[in-house]
């Protein structure tokens, strides 16, 4: 990892951005033995990625999870750490991540650090998740998830702080504090309340609770709670 502390401001605004191209692929080949080469930070993602060496040559970046080692074999008909495989072959009670919605699409849900999901049960076509919201769905059994959750271990406060700061991110008003035609909230004299029942987008629309998943959405029907 880089060390930040023997870095000046100038060296760190050049490193926090020197990764940013980095892609990270998904999914392992099938039936093909890969090595773990090197594990590396990336600024960008604020994530650890490993470098993994294909056996048919390939290098590519795969995120970083627990137990992995440098040198570790990576095969993908086997139930361990690491592997990216269908969910009617992991076993129940199995923590996995990256988890695919169309079969050979990719992962698309559980794809953030620290967040795992659980499989509870199975059935003919369909696996039963346990997703990091509390949601329980179902999900067609040949989709793909690696089993395992991501890792980070940046721990250190002053180091997530200097990330943080140099991420350039957009300040935000509150519409509280601005002119009624500005924004729905905004008015009225010293600190008061915001006027509504409910509070709204600067466009007047409900936010802040209000649901905004459409009502015949094709998926619902793959959602149990």
């Amino acid at each position: 990892m880089l060390n930040i502390i023997n870095l000046n401001i100038n060296q760190l605004k050049l490193n926090i951005y020197s990764n940013y191209n980095l892609v990270i692929d998904n999914i392992i080949d099938i039936k093909i033995y890969n090595r773990i080469i090197t594990i590396e930070y990336n600024n960008n993602l604020r994530v650890y990625i490993c470098l993994i060496h294909f056996g048919n040559g390939d290098k590519k970046y795969f995120v970083y999870l627990k137990k992995f080692i440098i040198g570790n074999i990576i095969i993908n008909n086997s139930i361990q750490i690491g592997n990216f495989l269908p969910l009617t072959y992991i076993p129940l009670g199995t923590i996995i991540n990256n988890i695919e919605i169309k079969f050979l699409k990719g992962g698309q849900l559980v794809r953030a650090y620290k967040t795992k999901s659980k499989i509870i049960s199975k059935e003919k076509k369909w696996v039963t998740l346990k997703l990091p919201s509390g949601e329980i769905r179902l999900i067609y059994k040949k989709c793909s998830s690696i089993i395992n959750q991501q890792k980070n271990y940046i721990k250190n406060n002053i180091i997530k702080y200097i990330y943080k700061y140099y991420l350039i991110k957009k300040k935000k008003i509150r519409g509280i504090v601005m002119n009624s035609i500005d924004h729905p909230h905004g008015g009225g004299e010293g600190k008061s309340q915001i006027g509504k029942k409910n509070p709204t987008t600067p466009w007047g629309y409900p936010t802040l609770g209000k649901k905004s998943r459409k009502k015949n959405k094709y998926s619902n029907n793959f959602i149990i709670f």
